[in-house]
């Protein structure tokens, strides 16, 4: 059985896709970009403003189910110019987390208009 995870506090969906879903014990977020929740709005010019938003968001859903970026597993990120912005990109990420750190994926994608993409799996036992 699933559960739709929601709150105003993140990035609102702009297709036919969840923010979060709970499935058992792990919660997995759709796609977050560097949206204000409020606006709309892409938020910062570099990639390093972009992924604080897009943490921002992502915390935010997990928030939603009681959770915080510890009980984050498994992060996937796309980056529109891996080479040019995986340091900075980098460098923000690693300060929303502890060690041992998410196992994670680092693609480069063809975004929309957006430099950093990101979604997360999450586990927490009952």
């Amino acid at each position: 059985m699933k559960k739709e995870l929601k709150t105003t506090e993140g990035a609102a969906p702009i297709g036919a896709y969840s923010q979060g879903l709970v499935v058992g014990d792990f919660v997995y977020t759709s796609g977050a970009g560097p949206l204000d929740p409020r606006t709309g709005e892409v938020v910062g010019d570099d990639v390093a403003a972009q992924t604080h938003q897009t943490m921002r968001n992502l915390g935010a859903i997990l928030a939603a189910h009681g959770l915080g970026f510890d009980d984050v597993i498994k992060a996937t990120v796309h980056l529109q110019h891996l080479k040019r912005d995986f340091a900075a990109y980098n460098e923000v990420y690693k300060s929303y987390f502890n060690q041992p750190f998410p196992v994670r994926t680092t693609v480069g994608s063809d975004l929309m208009d957006i430099l950093v993409e990101i979604d997360f799996v999450a586990y927490k036992s009952a």
